[in-house]
């Protein structure tokens, strides 16, 4: 499968607790929020808590008025209904909805007597649309068939198909980072930390994913990679997660890469170069021309994958519009497949 097809809130609300005496000191509570489901105010024994930026509300206050049944087991959320399926673990960023592996923003954790879990998340997987008030700091959950909220739910995006995959251990120390928009984003406004360093500029980004190496070795131990944007309608999104990495000295490269930086070429050309053997190379051009010496304009793009051959050695036949006088800029990315060892290389080329 190609990088590219491995590519693709500020508001949740997670987990109550089961109390021990290893249990953390419990998170502020967040004052004066409001939750509506199906146009009734919800009451809650256990008040809204917020941990991390997000609001947090208890298990079965929210998954009963959604109509779900819910089977709690040592420590592991199991909820039905709707037809759908739902499992959270406590502390585990990782849910599985219908069978299927997603990430959540902050995990199920317990306060006292009683367990909170993700509103948002837990909502929507459900099929209930959700929106924020802000200005009212009203949450307004609505299912299927109830009267349907009057703006579009903020934070509706998911990142799916990451890589590295929620609490993974990969042994690179630059490895590849990436991730698939579930719906279209506008890339001009996604932003990307890495253990709160912002690394947008040297991210690939398109309104279907992103992808990008670290330009520096990881240590070894946990990081976090977090992504903010918009998606076309201009709702926010905000996602994170997170991955271990750092324990392997492999290093990966890309050289001899032709045509050389600041050549000539025309609409078609091809790009050779040397890494390592059997790395995944995703190459990305953007043509662009200027318009009049006032602004720059984009004139083409052009994205694929080719695999490099047991000596390393990768050639791609690359087709664009460009302008003449344009430029073309190319950025390589080669990803080693057995330690996801990373190295990117950015070419710049004349029209």
């Amino acid at each position: 499968m190609s990088i590219m097809q491995k590519l693709g809130c500020a508001f949740a609300v997670s987990v109550i607790a089961i109390a021990s005496a290893s249990t953390p000191p419990a998170p502020a509570q967040a004052q004066d929020i409001t939750v509506v489901v199906n146009g009734q105010q919800v009451g809650f024994d256990q008040p809204p808590v917020e941990r991390s930026g997000r609001v947090f509300v208890p298990l079965r206050g929210v998954f009963e008025r959604l109509g779900a049944s819910v089977v709690y087991d040592n420590g592991v959320i199991n909820a039905t209904g709707d037809g759908r399926t739902i499992s959270l673990k406590i502390g585990s960023n990782v849910a599985i909805v219908d069978g299927a592996q997603e990430m959540i923003d902050v995990a199920p954790f317990l306060v006292g007597d009683r367990t909170l879990v993700p509103l948002r998340f837990v909502s929507q997987a459900l099929g209930a649309n959700v929106d924020w008030d802000n200005t009212s700091s009203t949450v307004t959950i609505t299912m299927s068939g109830g009267p349907q909220p009057t703006s579009t739910p903020s934070y509706a995006v998911r990142i799916t198909n990451l890589q590295p995959a929620p609490n993974s251990v990969v042994s690179a120390k630059r490895p590849a980072v990436s991730g698939s928009f579930s719906s279209a984003v506008d890339p001009n406004s996604v932003r990307i930390s890495l253990d709160g360093r912002d690394v947008s500029s040297t991210t690939y980004v398109s309104a279907t994913g992103f992808l990008f190496s670290p330009p520096y070795d990881l240590e070894a131990n946990t990081h976090t990679v977090h992504v903010t944007g918009k998606d076309v309608n201009g709702n926010l999104f905000d996602r994170s997660w997170s991955f271990t990495s750092g324990t392997s000295g492999v290093q990966n490269y890309i050289t001899n890469v032709s045509p050389t930086n600041g050549a000539t070429v025309g609409g078609s050309f091809t790009v050779t170069g040397t890494t390592l053997a059997n790395s995944l190379v995703h190459i990305a051009a953007v043509g662009t021309a200027n318009m009049g010496g006032y602004f720059t304009v984009s004139t083409g793009s052009y994205n694929a994958d080719v695999t490099a051959d047991s000596n390393g050695n990768f050639s791609l036949a690359v087709t664009i519009n460009v302008v003449s006088g344009g430029d073309i800029g190319v950025r390589l990315t080669s990803v080693e497949p057995t330690a996801n060892a990373a190295a990117t290389v950015t070419m710049h080329y004349h029209g």
